[in-house]
């Protein structure tokens, strides 16, 4: 709901006590120092800003919570959605596919590895004492941890006494169904805004346009947030904020045209 407008000036010194109370905070629990970044280069982009800030407090000034929480996603997109750590978190994922493919043949190798050297135990003329029960397997892994020794190991040793070796998988089965897991695995983003801020087939700016878009629908009141359900700054407000939190030399910032293309592919995207 629009409110009162004042002016830009008197907008930008609201907003900026805000993010210096905020900054304060921070410094003082020695807490998030990525965002304090952000709010330095709000800060010292002042003027840029003045329209931007008078938009965003004519629509936000009846709560002043949700004029902090606006500005909380903007140091958050600003600090772990720019570009470069959009690339960081795309590598991320990367790896994670690349380290399942490697425990899938790993896994199958050393299961391979088992079921031959339980062959070889059984048949060879020789053996060797090594582990052969999962649950044995499992008291040598957590010989360090105290709550497993003290709650858990005597329930399991038990349930050994009571099953003979017939009743449990092999160590060869259990690693073999670590393989098949890994194999079977899918990287998924933790929250709406990971998957928006790594949604394009490759890195780009649009990335932290879309995490910042996203963090603000996460905090609407449709999703028990608290900015309105009619809140929505112009594209040259954005476009601004945007530039200034991520950094953007002034010879580098995007426009409104920028942002109105990036909305329109969004809505076309459903």
């Amino acid at each position: 709901m629009a409110t009162r407008t004042l002016s830009a000036k008197a907008a930008r010194e609201i907003c900026e006590a805000l993010l210096k109370s905020d900054r304060s905070n921070k410094i003082e629990k020695s807490i998030l120092p990525s965002e304090v970044e952000v709010i330095d280069r709000l800060l010292e982009r002042g003027l840029e800003l003045e329209a931007a800030y008078q938009e965003l407090h004519s629509k936000l000034s009846n709560s002043p919570r949700a004029l902090k929480v606006f500005f909380d996603q903007l140091q958050s997109v600003g600090a772990f959605w720019n570009p470069e750590a959009n690339q960081e978190a795309r590598k991320g994922k990367s790896r994670l596919i690349a380290v399942n493919r490697e425990i899938v043949e790993a896994a199958t190798a050393l299961a391979a590895l088992l079921d031959e050297r339980t062959e070889l135990k059984n048949h060879s003329g020789f053996s060797c004492d090594t582990l052969y029960h999962p649950i044995y397997a499992m008291h040598a892994a957590a010989e360090r941890n105290y709550s497993y020794e003290r709650w858990v190991k005597k329930q399991l040793e038990n349930l050994t006494a009571d099953f003979d070796l017939k009743y449990w998988p092999s160590l060869a089965n259990i690693v073999q169904a670590i393989a098949d897991d890994a194999a079977q695995a899918t990287p998924l983003p933790h929250d709406p805004v990971t998957e928006a801020g790594t949604e394009g087939n490759r890195a780009g700016l649009a990335d932290s346009f879309r995490a910042f878009f996203e963090a603000l629908e996460k905090s609407s009141v449709w999703n028990h947030g608290v900015l309105p359900s009619s809140f929505d700054l112009t594209d040259r407000s954005i476009a601004i904020l945007m530039s200034c939190a991520l950094g953007l030399a002034p010879d580098k910032v995007v426009d409104s045209t920028y942002v109105k293309r990036l909305r329109q592919r969004l809505r076309e995207k459903g």
